[in-house]
């Protein structure tokens, strides 16, 4: 029997889905070792051994694929831990990252300092070459100037160097011949050509988007590097892959070559899992709810298909490439509950992490957390926490709540209360601003809850905006991780056009057999059978902003159909268009998606309905005693009324009053609101 696992590192845990070939789910929990991720990632491997009655080394040994979600890039750039990044660009556009596009996030903010950059001024080297817009040469490459940038970057012991000319989407000769004296002077130094990761318009985005790449290149390097090592020493001799930011998979040498892909790594993990739950189940309108220990990330899915962002902004820096268009709140079990000055109660965006977590953990944590809470709101079982692998100190939370309670003159459940409704209400306004402001009616979907905290929150989440269905996965804990096993390896490239053409349906068909080639080339053994995908970013002729438009299944030769179909985007998304106006594309893009075998479905077999385990007294507004149910006992069709408790290992669902679930035979709890 082989295996392939997923591993998902978190802000607080690290998890782990071992799955086999007839699709069986074996999953487990270890705390995330922020100092070093791959300690965590061998840690959860080993507990899933052990769920699995093997040594470490014997379950490596017969696995075949792991898919990896990691938070360095993001870490690395939240926390300032990048590598020391020096730019060359074109004499006289070294302040670009500066200017940025001379919009503030905060308009009317006159005190709102300006981001800083990641490469310091004096790091940011000016060669004396230029192209045109369309790519010819107005000045060759300097020899003597690049030459002098060199000695530079050598005295200054850069550790990774970005390269940014202007125009070189339209030709990257310069930034080619630039790269390459670079990894002969430093050949220890990692090297990013803005014309090798985001070929387009739009200086700003590509510089921003390379010097993050050039930032966070060593780190994942250096992490991944290590993990590998590590791993094979273990007794792993199978492939490593890493999920990047379009919930793609990649080799570690694409994920490294892309390193600022991987900045939402973990998060596009939950969305694979969510795509792959519409594709099986009677749903596909979803809004992906993943609340976990440190943030909740939320993802709109229509019929079926999640929504991919551009301009991404992590930390100090702005990163284009295509992502996952997710929503991520500083909301989660480990949420800091406290007073602020005007005495209000605030929840987050602090967190308490993995060390030392909250109160309730043990390991040192006073302030209370939506996790300490719970735990005083009796809606989880402090000797069941991790399968009973970790006991929480009820004593420890009910403390760190009755300080809080003592600042702001509350009784102990009502602070509790308080902090539970608090972050429940942030959360829905996450929700609204992944739907509404998007033009989206929220109460048309149903609400996917995944997350080992989710489930104590999802429903209150959905009553407040009008949600009246929610289904939460028995593998909701560890859903990312499952995801992973559900991604295939995928390369998405883009190309600018020549804007004065309008649409040129010529060169669109040679950007796309371009990009297909080297979608291919790049997918290794996996490029044979991909599959195509084609869209293109389109506007009108006055407007300043593109929307994404797809173009499979269209006639190549004939432009009409093309604009016809970004007329009826344009009016799907805005309720106007104007088609009498000059259509103008400006990039083509092209998705190339490899095929790797997913687990197959395993529903639940038949069995008699599941009675109680036992009965705990919640707190809803009042004490109520609500029997307790284990998840993995319950029986496909099984009916449940609220109030009620649902618990597994590493996750618990509470079922407020007058809300009833079904338990679906796919293996997910369908829960109805009043």
């Amino acid at each position: 029997m082989t295996y392939t696992i997923g591993i998902d590192v978190g802000g607080t845990f690290t998890d782990v889905v071992v799955a086999a070939p007839d699709g069986t789910i074996t999953l487990a929990k270890a705390a995330t070792t922020p100092a070093d991720q791959s300690v965590g990632v061998l840690d959860s491997i080993a507990r899933a051994a052990t769920a699995l009655g093997l040594a470490p080394a014997a379950l490596l040994a017969i696995t075949t694929r792991i898919i990896h979600g990691t938070t360095a890039a993001t870490n690395a750039l939240l926390e300032g831990k990048i590598a020391r990044v020096a730019m060359l660009t074109t004499e006289g556009h070294r302040d670009i990252i500066e200017m940025r596009e001379g919009l503030k996030p905060e308009r009317y903010n006159l005190r709102l300092p300006p981001p800083a950059p990641l490469v310091p001024r004096a790091l940011r080297l000016s060669v004396r070459e230029r192209l045109r817009p369309d790519g010819t040469v107005a000045i060759p490459l300097d020899p003597a100037s690049l030459e002098a940038a060199l000695k530079t970057l050598e005295a200054e012991r850069v550790e990774s160097v970005a390269i940014c000319f202007l125009h070189s989407w339209a030709n990257p000769a310069h930034e080619h011949l630039a790269a390459a004296a670079v990894r002969a002077r430093l050949p220890d130094a990692f090297v990013t050509a803005s014309a090798e990761i985001l070929p387009q318009i739009k200086e700003f985005e590509r510089f921003s988007t390379t010097i993050a790449n050039a930032a966070v290149g060593p780190v994942i390097a250096a992490y991944l590097r290590r993990l590998e090592s590590r791993l094979a020493d273990s007794g792993f001799a199978g492939t490593l892959f890493v999920i990047l930011s379009h919930g793609g998979v990649a080799t570690v040498a694409e994920a490294i070559r892309l390193a600022a892909g991987t900045a939402l790594s973990g998060p596009a993990g939950g969305v694979a899992a969510a795509v792959a739950l519409a594709a099986s189940g009677p749903v596909r309108d979803l809004i992906a709810f993943d609340m976990g220990g440190t943030s909740t990330d939320i993802a709109l899915l229509r019929d079926g298909t999640p929504g991919l962002a551009e301009g991404r902004v992590v930390g100090p820096a702005r990163i284009a490439l295509p992502a996952l268009d997710i929503v991520t709140l500083g909301a989660g079990g480990g949420s800091i509950a406290q007073r602020d000055r005007s005495g209000l109660l605030i929840v987050g965006p602090a967190s308490a992490g993995a060390e030392p977590g909250p109160a309730c953990y043990g390991l040192g944590g006073t302030t209370p957390t939506v996790t300490d809470a719970n735990l005083v709101l009796g809606y989880l079982d402090p000797t069941r926490f991790l399968g009973g692998a970790r006991r929480l100190d009820a004593r420890a939370a009910t403390e760190a709540v009755v300080r809080l309670a003592a600042e702001l003159g509350l009784t102990d459940e009502a602070t509790a209360a308080g902090i539970h409704l608090m972050v429940n209400t942030t959360m829905a306004d996450g929700v609204r601003l992944a739907t509404i402001r998007r033009g989206v009616d929220p109460r048309g979907f149903a609400l996917l809850a995944f997350g080992g905290a989710a489930g104590l929150h999802v429903t209150a989440v959905a009553a407040m905006l009008g949600i009246a269905r929610v289904m939460v996965p028995r593998t909701a804990s560890v859903l990312s991780a499952w995801g992973m096993l559900n991604t295939d390896p995928r390369i998405e490239l883009a190309r600018s056009l020549d804007q004065s053409r309008g649409v040129d349906p010529a060169a669109l068909c040679a950007a796309f057999a371009a990009m297909e080639a080297e979608g291919r080339a790049r997918l290794g053994p996996f490029g044979a059978d991909a599959t195509i995908k084609r869209a293109a970013d389109m506007r009108y002729g006055e407007q300043v902003f593109e929307i994404p438009v797809p173009l499979d299944g269209i006639d190549w030769n004939d432009p009409t159909p093309i604009a016809a179909r970004f007329h009826a985007r344009h009016q799907a998304l805005y309720t106007y268009a104007m088609p009498d106006q000059e259509v103008v594309v400006t990039n083509a893009r092209a998705s190339i998606i490899g095929h790797l075998a997913a687990p197959p479905a395993r529903p639940l077999p038949p069995a008699p309905d599941a009675p109680p385990i036992g009965e705990r007294n919640i707190f809803l507004g009042g004490w109520h005693a609500a029997p307790v149910y284990d998840f993995t006992a319950l029986a496909p069709g099984q009916a449940l009324a609220g109030p009620a408790i649902v618990e597994s290992d590493t996750t618990t669902v509470l079922l407020r009053m007058g809300e009833t679930a079904r338990m679906d035979p796919a293996g997910w709890l369908d829960i109805a609101l009043p």
